[in-house]
């Protein structure tokens, strides 16, 4: 009941603030008057006020309270105007390999690839710590262990963090990985067989797609919103026959949207997902990096079966180069250690021990405030940038966390063909077909927000632009 009453709440309030009676930068009500107007609890008013937050309405001002955002988010793009109705083949690689490549030339703006500046990432603190744990454990090098993969330094602090966001996590299902691409693969490893049909978000992240391709499985698209991600009753629809093998999906700050669940879609998600006995995998990459002044929980914090795979890992908010990450894989852990076991063995026993230190020692949480206010202040100067710059009927997602930016051009406009002007021009970004197995979103595109803004940034915006306007 208190779940319904907040969402009515956030949802008056919402269009209080469509309808312009409360106004840009205007302050609402404190938590405790808010509780006592409305008849709620506190706890309630507070969810509230975060659904807003995650909505992209308010911004929390410390020791000020919640206001109106200043400039509120530009109209999101519509929800997919329709999916494959069948599981589709996954045929992209090779084009995708093409334009990700292309992408990285030297001197092309680095609109493309979803990573953060190396200025942003503690890559001298991380030098020093290597140095000093090779120095304080020589052992690290002697061997490495294809059964005993995780180091119980790290494992302890995983489980320790996880107590923030609903946890915690058991020790014993965490399997620590080479990265969280590395995590998904094992997982699909683990429960499905090629020609097996897996539920994607659509628009849907593209090296989740290159997995199944890799892998021989099959994609059926489910539709997501722009600001609350996959569709739980489009989901249930899906899985009502038995066909759906797995669902793979990033509930907080998906890629390429932006968008978190609400924590009733995700409790919600995760029910229905167990009573039909389907294995859920999440890619939690980009949940410390979200925007929201409380770190939005995993649909793991939901799980009490076992039946969620937990991924992530630490490329986006250390460096990418680390290659660690981890799976909390619940009752598939056996199956998922063995697939480890086959593919890759331990993983690299010193990198684990430099991030066990690094998440010790308090410097990662540091580390992730600092990052979330860069990515904010960098996707609101692109959506500036792309506001003034790019034609008339341009859309855009407004994203909770991460940085990249989903923008939604008018139909006409083909990204694939764009792209290849915008490659001579010097511009890269990621044209929205790549991310849809079945060839949707051909007039959107991804940009990365992941650089402080520059003028060099803005005048690439500018000129592409002026190629969508000459398409």
């Amino acid at each position: 009941m208190s779940e319904l009453r907040y969402e009515r709440l956030a949802d008056e309030f919402a269009g209080l603030i469509a309808d312009g009676v409360l106004r840009r930068g205007e302050r609402l009500p404190s938590v405790r008057r808010l509780a006592e107007e409305k008849r709620v609890s506190v706890s309630t008013a507070v969810q509230a006020l975060r659904q807003l937050e995650l909505r992209g309405l308010v911004e929390a001002r410390p020791q000020s309270g919640f206001f109106v955002r200043s400039r509120p988010p530009a109209a999101p793009p519509a929800s997919p105007r329709t999916t494959a109705d069948a599981p589709v083949v996954v045929d992209l690689n090779q084009r995708l390999i093409e334009v990700l490549h292309t992408n990285q030339r030297p001197g092309i703006v680095p609109l493309g690839a979803a990573l953060p500046a190396a200025g942003l990432l503690p890559v001298g603190a991380l030098h020093r710590r290597y140095a000093s744990v090779a120095r304080r454990h020589p052992q690290l090098l002697e061997g490495c262990s294809h059964t005993d993969i995780n180091d119980p330094l790290l494992v302890r602090q995983l489980v320790k963090r996880s107590l923030a966001w609903g946890g915690p996590l058991e020790g014993t299902e965490i399997v620590v990985t080479n990265s969280c691409t590395e995590s998904l693969s094992l997982c699909l490893r683990a429960v499905t067989r090629p020609g097996d049909t897996v539920a994607v978000e659509s628009p849907a992240y593209y090296v989740m797609l290159q997995l199944l391709e890799s892998l021989g499985l099959r994609a059926l698209e489910i539709p997501c919103d722009p600001q609350t991600g996959l569709s739980v009753p489009a989901l249930d629809l899906a899985t009502r026959d038995d066909q759906v093998a797995v669902v793979l999906l990033v509930p907080n700050a998906s890629n390429p949207l932006g968008s978190v669940m609400p924590d009733s879609a995700k409790r919600r998600l995760v029910e229905l997902m167990a009573a039909r006995r389907v294995p859920v995998i999440e890619d939690d990459i980009y949940g410390d990096l979200c925007f929201a002044t409380q770190r939005p929980w995993p649909l793991k914090a939901f799980d009490t079966t076992g039946n969620v795979m937990l991924c992530a890992s630490y490329s986006k908010s250390l460096s990418p180069s680390l290659r660690i990450g981890f799976v909390a894989a619940g009752k598939y852990q056996r199956a998922v250690a063995l697939q480890k076991m086959l593919a890759s063995g331990g993983t690299n026993p010193i990198t684990q021990r430099v991030l066990a230190e690094t998440l010790e020692a308090g410097s990662y949480e540091r580390q992730v405030r600092g990052l979330r206010r860069h990515f904010q202040g960098q996707v609101e100067q692109m959506m500036g940038a792309v506001a003034r710059h790019f034609p008339a009927g341009t859309r855009m997602a407004t994203p909770q966390g991460g940085f990249v930016l989903w923008v939604e051009l008018l139909e006409e406009v083909d990204t694939a063909r764009l792209w290849q002007r915008a490659i001579a021009a010097g511009i890269a970004f990621v044209p929205g077909d790549l991310f849809s197995p079945s060839g949707l979103y051909r007039n959107c595109l991804r940009l990365n927000c992941g650089n402080p803004w520059s003028d060099a940034i803005d005048s690439a915006v500018q000129r592409l632009g002026g190629l969508i306007g000459q398409a």
